[in-house]
């Protein structure tokens, strides 16, 4: 069975990630659309070099592209449902903090609104 990949949609509408992919390279963004179909297919199965573990629920999809290391940091929520919450291009070893606070956030906005 698929699971299903969402965008997070801030309460005023905005959908960071999509705004994110639209900025990238073309190669960049398909690389990335066929990592989301990946993770459409196998879900929690899919493991390294094409998903890894941040923080809490925080996971990161990993995409290589002539743009740079793409990172979109996303979480599983019921239903086999994916949220992607947050990309960004990563430009040192570690994923910064601030970039794991912003989907942290986001994550917990996306939770309490759910619950509403």
């Amino acid at each position: 069975m698929q699971w299903t990949v969402e965008f997070y949609k801030s309460i005023d509408g905005k959908e960071p990630v999509k705004e994110f992919f639209n900025s990238l390279f073309p190669s960049a963004r398909a690389k990335a659309v066929k990592l989301i179909d990946l993770l459409s297919e196998y879900g929690v199965l899919l493991k390294e070099p094409y998903t890894k573990q941040i923080r809490g629920k925080i996971r990161e999809l990993r995409i290589k592209d002539s743009q740079g290391a793409v990172r979109i940091l996303y979480f599983t929520f019921t239903g086999r449902r994916f949220i992607l919450l947050h990309g960004f291009i990563k430009k040192a070893d570690k994923t910064p903090e601030r970039e794991i606070e912003i989907a942290e956030k986001r994550m917990n906005d996306f939770i309490q609104r759910q619950g509403e």
